[in-house]
């Protein structure tokens, strides 16, 4: 593609791509900031609840590791399907079988199988995105990419049903998701059938390409950098996943919040990321990846986490005051988005492999995040949890000081090279 193809970062010719993602995301995300607190509502503990999601994470987890690969070998495109369908039907049932007979095991069993549906359908249009974008474009695209993921998941998924949730009910609005999810998929088969995708591997024997799903788990013990990245991409996402399930304990059950007020607030959180993950995408190119990364990312994140706990407990039931950390950790969240190229970067002849690795390490933080509130709460209650998050964001500040990325244009290598290339030219 060439520069005039392109639009702030964003690739055009694929542009109702990114907007199904949004749509899908919407749908799948119309039950996070509440469906913890519907399920202790329904007699359930919150350690419980916790259970459910921990399960549903390790399973979203599981497809995030294997999507790279598993696009790669069957093309994005079926990948995405395969993903779209398993959400629908699962779906389904978790409502009518699971919450709707308030069958405990039925709701960890079902929900914890859809946990293996978005994933699918989103990391497969990222591998989409890496193998049809040169590498000095893939920041940025990621970031739209994250952009379109907020706007779903975020804004539409958290204030929607604050205003679907007076006139239908909390279960009208989950069975409401599976329109949104739909329109997605359907948008998604339509508006990316065509692109030009690598099929290199997808006639590949049986045999090689298990070989090329195990490089997506050797290259892990194999790639020290990788490895590292990988913890780094785990802990970015903590307090996202986290605060969705703890903080409407604090909110609403503690502080006075309305559950409408508490989802508008985790909707600004998500509507800020919108604009951030453009900006620190575009901005990545020029800082650095890994040097946004420990400077804006850990280090924002981890005052962000503190101050979303200690800023509303100190100010009460005050909406304007309790946008401030939300603001915060949207600004700080996204300041991740050059992750994505680093993965690839690292494993230049394994994209595929290298791609599951981060989609595996994103799953992780949806698996980490609520298994550290599910162990922690009994104990140390919510405070303690923050504190958790707060010194893995500490712990990977200190990583980005270990990990070497070769990003075109920031190592001493590609400095060098390109002085050499200068001077005979001259």
């Amino acid at each position: 593609m060439q520069s005039n193809e392109y639009w702030f970062g964003l690739p055009k010719k694929m542009f109702w791509g990114f907007l199904a993602i949004a749509i899908f995301m919407a749908g799948d995300g119309f039950e996070m900031a509440f469906l913890s607190r519907h399920i202790t509502d329904m007699g359930f503990s919150p350690a419980q609840s916790a259970v459910v999601f921990t399960f549903y994470g390790l399973a979203a987890a599981l497809a995030a590791w294997a999507s790279g690969v598993v696009a790669e070998l069957i093309t994005p495109q079926r990948a995405m399907m395969i993903g779209f369908v398993l959400w629908i039907v699962m779906h389904a049932l978790f409502m009518s079988l699971g919450l709707g007979l308030r069958n405990y095991p039925l709701m960890v069993l079902f929900y914890g199988i859809r946990g293996l549906a978005y994933p699918l359908f989103i990391y497969s249009f990222m591998m989409m995105l890496v193998q049809v974008l040169p590498r000095e474009k893939l920041a940025a695209a990621t970031g739209w990419f994250w952009a379109m993921y907020s706007i779903g998941i975020g804004v539409v998924g958290s204030y929607l049903p604050s205003l679907t949730i007076p006139m239908l009910g909390e279960t009208g609005t989950l069975w409401l998701a599976i329109i949104w999810v739909a329109c997605g998929g359907i948008l998604a088969w339509f508006s990316l059938r065509n692109v030009p995708v690598d099929r290199s591997r997808v006639n590949l024997p049986m045999r090689d390409k298990m070989t090329e799903m195990s490089r997506a788990v050797t290259i892990l013990f194999t790639n020290q950098h990788v490895f590292y990245a990988c913890l780094i991409r785990i802990i970015n996402t903590l307090s996202l996943f986290g605060f969705a399930i703890i903080m409407p304990l604090l909110f609403v059950d503690r502080l006075g919040f309305t559950l409408s007020e508490w989802l508008q607030i985790w909707a600004v959180f998500f509507f800020v990321t919108i604009f951030t993950n453009i900006f620190w995408g575009l901005t990545g190119e020029k800082l650095g990846w890994i040097r946004q990364v420990r400077w804006f990312g850990c280090l924002g994140m981890a005052i962000s986490s503190l101050t979303f706990y200690y800023l509303p407990l100190y100010a009460g039931h005050n909406f304007w005051v309790a946008l401030i950390p939300a603001v915060m950790l949207g600004i700080f969240v996204a300041a991740f988005v050059p992750m994505t190229a680093v993965f690839p970067t690292l494993e230049p002849h394994h994209k595929g492999a290298a791609v599951s690795i981060y989609n595996l390490s994103a799953g992780l933080s949806n698996f980490v995040a609520p298994a550290i509130a599910s162990v922690m709460l009994p104990f140390f209650d919510i405070v303690g949890v923050v504190w958790a998050y707060t010194a893995l964001y500490v712990f990977a500040d200190v990583l980005t000081f270990i990990i070497r990325v070769p990003q075109p244009g920031h190592t001493r290598e590609e400095k060098a090279m390109q002085s050499r290339v200068a001077g005979q030219r001259s």
